[in-house]
């Protein structure tokens, strides 16, 4: 098992999360790593693209680099080089779905994952953080029968057991997550703007920049949807006491 940093929201440009941005460099144990940004659910916004270079290149002291699978083509050799050659891989927000479909279509799901065996420091916000779970909350262009926009379930890559919802203090998600997760037997791991999960070999801990922002387990119980916080402590505690029984 490798190490991944879940980030549940938050404005990067600004340095919201400039101290778990901080904490994924650390994680590589490298003075100057090599970053690459993918940010793929963003259609590889240019801006996007400068914030990364300013905040893990000239901030934080990395090498950075960017796989830009919407805007620029590659040859198959190309991106498993860009994607082996890093120290860390940071996944930018967007829209998920879209950004899952081009990874399956390039191939760039399935170096993710060998990148995560291989000790590859992983990252993301948003859709960033959805794409390590089972199963993600998504906002990504989805609409009910009637036309009106909705919540959707994703089936993402699966390196991390649950289904993950971002941005839980936001909108309407902690009920809507709630039914999503109510009558279904996967953990349900949400997490505010602001706050992270750090998952590193059989262990995690719960870091935020905000005091207010929190990581929360959602289970379904005999007693119904049951929320319970994911306490922070400053060391490792063991993965299975994240997913326990309530």
């Amino acid at each position: 098992m490798g190490t991944i940093v879940v980030i549940g929201g938050g404005e990067i440009s600004e340095l919201e999360t400039l101290g778990i941005d901080r904490e994924v460099v650390k994680l590589t144990h490298k003075p100057n790593p090599k970053a690459l940004f993918i940010p793929t659910a963003s259609s590889d916004a240019p801006g996007y693209c400068d914030t990364f270079n300013k905040v893990y290149g000239d901030i934080l002291g990395c090498e950075t680099s960017h796989l830009l699978l919407v805007s620029q083509n590659y040859t198959h050799e190309e991106i498993t080089d860009l994607i082996t050659s890093a120290d860390l891989i940071y996944v930018g927000g967007g829209n998920t779905r879209k950004m899952l479909e081009i990874w399956r279509n390039t191939g760039v799901d399935t170096l993710l994952k060998e990148a995560y065996t291989s000790g590859t420091v992983l990252a993301g916000l948003s859709a960033g953080s959805i794409c390590w779970f089972e199963y993600g909350h998504s906002d990504s262009e989805a609409f009910d029968d009637q036309g009106e926009w909705q919540y959707i379930k994703l089936e993402a890559m699966g390196i991390l057991s649950g289904i993950h919802c971002p941005h839980y203090n936001e909108d309407i998600r902690v009920e809507d997550f709630s039914r999503m997760v109510n009558g279904g037997s996967v953990t349900g791991i949400a997490v505010d703007n602001n706050c992270a999960i750090v998952y590193k070999e059989n262990e995690y801990k719960v870091m935020s920049t905000r005091d207010e922002a929190k990581a929360y387990r959602v289970m379904d119980s005999e007693q119904g949807v049951m929320i319970t916080e994911i306490e922070q402590h400053p060391s490792y505690k063991p993965l299975h006491e994240l997913y326990g029984a309530l």
